[in-house]
């Protein structure tokens, strides 16, 4: 669906400027956007395969398995239907972890394998699970401690202090973690009470 969308709102974009007459500009807007995009990409490689690096040193030295060993409690108490020892909750520390110092590259194959492992949990059913729906909204606004991708452009824009906003970010991010949990336990509770689970 949202490739229709997207190509959609290029024909019609296109078909305005050529109705226009500005076809010359959007051809511009076009070579610059490419040359924008391979400059960017080049940024974030370099940024991402340095704390990609890190994640895999921490890895091999046991600080992920510390951390995850910190947030257990924590996702235990967010997942209650998902047993402590089931791979879904290792995927979930996983991307947690990995959104924890984001690295949403690294973090969205964790999701992925989490929300397999929960629909085995949730026995094939088509109907999201409250963990599914949970994991989704702790994922779209995970508590960011370094916003790795954010700091990597700001630097390929040639930024004074790219990495000024990490405090900011750690703040707003955290405020939208928490926010997203009431939500999704508003909405839970509200179900509950209808009957719904």
């Amino acid at each position: 669906m949202i490739n229709k969308i997207w190509v959609g709102i290029l024909v019609i974009g296109i078909g305005f400027a050529a109705v226009n007459g500005r076809m010359t500009e959007v051809n511009e807007a076009i070579f610059a956007g490419a040359k924008d995009a391979v400059t960017i990409c080049f940024g974030l490689i370099s940024i991402l395969v340095f704390w990609l690096g890190l994640m895999r040193i921490a890895e091999v030295a046991g600080l992920l398995k510390r951390l995850a060993s910190v947030l257990r409690p924590f996702a235990t108490r967010i997942f209650p239907e998902v047993p402590s020892n089931h791979p879904a909750m290792g995927y979930i520390l996983s991307n947690m972890t990995a959104n924890l110092f984001g690295l949403g590259n690294a973090a969205t194959p964790m999701g992925i394998k989490a929300m397999e492992q929960l629909k085995v949990l949730n026995e094939g059913k088509e109907e999201a699970s409250r963990s599914m729906i949970t994991l989704l909204a702790i994922n779209t606004a995970s508590i960011t401690l370094i916003p790795t991708t954010v700091i990597s452009i700001r630097m390929s824009y040639g930024s004074v202090s790219p990495t000024e906003i990490v405090g900011t970010t750690l703040m707003a991010s955290t405020c939208s973690t928490v926010g997203a949990l009431l939500i999704d336990r508003y909405f839970y509770h509200r179900r509950m009470r209808r009957g719904r689970y």
